[in-house]
C-alpha cells in the first residue's frame, strides 16, 4: 500500500515537507468515486484509488482540458478611481484564448519531457488518461483605458486547478488533485503591471503545476 502511494505524485503529493499518508479505516474520508483522501499532500485536496495498480501503466494519453471563467461585467467607465475599487476584472475573448493556449502549451511541454511515460493518442492497458483545468479564473489587472497611472500589482489572478488521472480503458478515476492559487510575484512583492510580465506570471503559475504533475509521474514505480 505504501508503495503505491508513493507513486501518485502526480503533483498530488510531491514536494511536502511531512510525509503524506492515504487515509484508511471505516473514518477514512472518501469520495463519490471511490477515492481516499491524501493528508499533507502538496495540493490542497488530493485523493486516490488505494488499490490501483500503477506499476502496469507506461503511457500518458492527453485528456480533455477545460477552462471557465467568472463571470465579471465588463465595466464602461475609464476612471483610475474606479478601477481602482475593483479587485476583479473583465477579460476579454482574446486573453482568454491566449491564457487558454499558454496553459496548454506549458503542460504539453512538461508532459512531453516525462522521462517515465511515453505520450500516445489512443487508448490501451497501459495508457493512463491525464487531463485537468481551471476553474473559476479571475483576472486581477486593470484592462487598459484612457489617462491611466501605473499600476503596481502582487498578484495578476487566480485559478482553481483540478488534476485527474484515469485508466485510458475503463474510465474509471485513479487519483484526482485541486488547489486554488493566485499567479503573485515571487514573495507577493508589488511589481508595475505590464502584458509581458503579466504573462510572465500566468506562464509561471502554469510551469509550477505543469513540474509537479510531470515530476510526480516520473516517480510511479515500474513494477
Amino acid at each position: 500500500m505504501k508503495k503505491y502511494l508513493t507513486v501518485i505524485g502526480v503533483a498530488l503529493i510531491a514536494g511536502c515537507a511531512t510525509e503524506p499518508a492515504l487515509q484508511t479505516g471505516p473514518d477514512a474520508e472518501m469520495t463519490y468515486d471511490g477515492l481516499a483522501r491524501i493528508d499533507n499532500s502538496a495540493f490542497r485536496d488530493a485523493w486516490a484509488d488505494p488499490d490501483a495498480d500503477w506499476a502496469r501503466y507506461d503511457k500518458i494519453m492527453p485528456g480533455k482540458a477545460f477552462f471557465e471563467f467568472r463571470a465579471v461585467k465588463k465595466s464602461t467607465r475609464s476612471s483610475a478611481r474606479t478601477m481602482s475599487s475593483q479587485d476583479e476584472y473583465w477579460i476579454s475573448d482574446e486573453n482568454k484564448q491566449k491564457l487558454i493556449d499558454e496553459v496548454s502549451s506549458v503542460f504539453a511541454e512538461a508532459l512531453s519531457e516525462s522521462e517515465r511515460f511515453t505520450i500516445v493518442d489512443k487508448p490501451g492497458p497501459d495508457v493512463l488518461i491525464v487531463s485537468g483545468g481551471l476553474h473559476d479564473i479571475v483576472s486581477r489587472v486593470p484592462p487598459d483605458y484612457i489617462g491611466r497611472s501605473d499600476i503596481y500589482l502582487s498578484s495578476v489572478g487566480e485559478a482553481t486547478i483540478i488534476l485527474e488521472i484515469a485508466d485510458s480503458l475503463s474510465g474509471e478515476v485513479l487519483a484526482r488533485g485541486v488547489e486554488r492559487r493566485s499567479a503573485e510575484r515571487a514573495g507577493s512583492r508589488m511589481q508595475l503591471s505590464t502584458t509581458v510580465t503579466n504573462w510572465a506570471e500566468v506562464r509561471r503559475m502554469a510551469r509550477t503545476w505543469a513540474t509537479k504533475l510531470r515530476n510526480g509521474l516520473d516517480r510511479m514505480p515500474t513494477e
